[in-house]
Parts: C-alpha cells; sequence; structure tokens
C-alpha cells in the first residue's frame, strides 16, 4: 500500500465533502502512475452511476485505451457498495485498497462475495486499511446531516 495514493483519494474525498457530495474517492495506478482520480458526484451530476469508483474506471479505461484494468490498483476511501465492487470485479482490477468500511455489515458480506466470486483471473485482491481522516471524514459530513 502506498500512502501517497491514499491522499490524493482522501483530497478527492474532500472535494465531495465540499461540495455537498458523500465525500468518497478513489484513485487508479497503473505502473506507479495515478491514470485516474475521482470523487462522488452523484447529486451534481443527477446521475446514480456517478460513484467515484465508476468514475474513476472510466476515466482509467479511456487513458489505457481498454476496459481490462489488468494491471491497476485503485485506492478507495471507503468501501465500495455492490455496483462499484461488481465494476471493479469486471474491469480486472488487480487490487483495491479500502480506507474505511461502511459499518454495513451485510454490504462487507456482499463486497467480499463479490470480490471473491469467480474463476482466479477475476478475483480482485483487496486490503482494508483502516485510515482515520477517511472515518473522519464520513462521520463529519452525516453528523452535519443529521
Amino acid at each position: 500500500m502506498n500512502e501517497k495514493y491514499m491522499n490524493v483519494a482522501i483530497n478527492e474525498a474532500r472535494i465531495a465533502y465540499d461540495n455537498n457530495e458523500v465525500p468518497v474517492g478513489a484513485v487508479i495506478v497503473h505502473d506507479g502512475t495515478i491514470i485516474a482520480k475521482s470523487h462522488n458526484l452523484k447529486n451534481k451530476t443527477k446521475n446514480i452511476f456517478h460513484h467515484a469508483e465508476m468514475i474513476a474506471i472510466e476515466e482509467a479505461s479511456k487513458k489505457i485505451g481498454d476496459w481490462r484494468l489488468i494491471d491497476c490498483e485503485m485506492y478507495v476511501t471507503l468501501e465500495p457498495c455492490p455496483m462499484c465492487a461488481s465494476a471493479i470485479q469486471q474491469s480486472r482490477i488487480k487490487k483495491v485498497y479500502i480506507g474505511t468500511t461502511s459499518n454495513v455489515l451485510s454490504n462487507k458480506d456482499i463486497v467480499e462475495l463479490i470480490f471473491n466470486s469467480g474463476d482466479s483471473y477475476h478475483k480482485v485482491n483487496f486490503e482494508y486499511i483502516d485510515n482515520t481522516a477517511c472515518s473522519k471524514l464520513l462521520t463529519d459530513f452525516f453528523s452535519k446531516k443529521r
């Protein structure tokens, strides 16, 4: 895990926070270079697919010129939802570093099931980081909402 890339994802999450979006950021790295980064834009664009991970996957695919992101890693500040986990698995991202969990046990189970499904070629390696900055952004955001 490279902390520098997680910090870029955290900065993306801060942009989302400042724009009243759920503060999630994602970064995709290929051969030590950031090829995509994004944050949630669902409210701004009124598009349910504009989660940070989905936007970053689309951007990385355009940059590489292929939907297969085989040698890429993703750094994401929050455990992906099932939709994003499926997109990550389908895009064949090699490894995902997850900054914090959603604290919803069923979501964690679903994400892990998706990442571990399929044959060995489609499995996604993943690691939970338990980054306090990721957790704090989410806690602060939702405490302002309540």
